[in-house]
């Protein structure tokens, strides 16, 4: 697969995931199959990875990079911002939670959140030793 393909992919699993993070409370196998999907979108990010870093392509490796850093720290936003509203309207809280659905997809989707942050923060620290190596 070429690298086109691989961030099409990406994309392509990042809205089944953000499309499936809307499932309320699942359980059982769809909860199966949403932890399956949030697993698999990582898998092209591992790949896109791989290549860049045999291939030494420092614009791909600073693209997941940004990506990575930029989910994360959304993601933080969003969670200090949802608990802050916590006390405010209920339709702020379900706005501010869409929002987390959608920025954090396979997150949500998971249901466990500590999986897909530690996947991003791989994503992003295996980009940044390769830039580090790449750049010597």
């Amino acid at each position: 697969m070429n690298l086109k393909t691989l961030f099409a992919l990406w994309g392509g699993l990042f809205i089944v995931c953000a499309g499936l993070g809307f499932i309320p409370e699942p359980t059982g196998p769809v909860r199966v199959i949403l932890t399956a999907a949030s697993l698999a979108f990582f898998v092209p990010p591992a790949l896109i990875l791989h290549r860049a870093v045999k291939g030494r392509d420092m614009a791909v490796l600073k693209l997941v990079r940004n990506l990575s850093a930029l989910s994360l720290g959304l993601t933080l936003v969003l969670l200090v911002l949802n608990f802050l509203c916590a006390l405010r309207s209920e339709t702020l809280g379900d706005l501010l939670y869409w929002i987390l659905v959608i920025v954090s997809s396979p997150m949500v989707c998971s249901g466990y959140w500590v999986l897909s942050l530690f996947l991003w923060a791989c994503l992003l620290m295996v980009s940044l030793s390769a830039l580090k190596k790449v750049k010597k």
